[in-house]
């Protein structure tokens, strides 16, 4: 029997205070990958589309967002999606609010061999164009 296979769901918390004792720097992959907070609700919807072996799109809708009112950075290895949406007067009551236009961040931890390739916003859809970088010696090269 393998060390891993005595491991079962009732004891899976001490599986992971084991593993969480012999790694290093992966406390924050832990915490987000472990706990679910405000950081990893549903929101906004996105569709992670794989276009071919090395390129990928993140697709965000943002229904009444503005570009200004969203901003697309990457920091130590992870891509940030930030929505601040400043509050506008209703002419009226709403009788029913189903656009959520709340702020929200949004964090996806990408590979080192993933860059970002291209970021367009139009008609409430970000699209978040995402390639892997290929070694030359590992380009595909026609020889014949």
């Amino acid at each position: 029997m393998t060390a891993l296979a005595r491991y079962h769901a009732a004891n899976l918390p001490e599986l992971m205070e084991k593993i969480n004792k012999n790694s290093i720097g992966m406390d924050d992959y832990f915490d987000r990958f472990f706990n679910s907070d405000a950081t990893n609700s549903n929101y906004p919807p996105y569709n992670l589309v794989q276009v071919s072996n090395v390129v990928s799109k993140l697709e965000i809708a943002l229904a009444g967002f503005k570009a200004d009112d969203v901003k697309v950075y990457t920091e130590h290895g992870k891509l940030y999606v930030d929505g601040k949406k400043e509050s506008t007067e209703v002419d009226g009551t709403y009788l029913h609010k189903g656009l959520a236009q709340r702020d929200f961040t949004r964090v996806w931890t990408i590979a080192d061999e993933t860059e970002i390739r291209s970021v367009t916003f139009e008609d409430g859809l970000l699209v978040v164009e995402l390639g892997k970088i290929v070694p030359e010696h590992h380009a595909r090269k026609d020889w014949f």
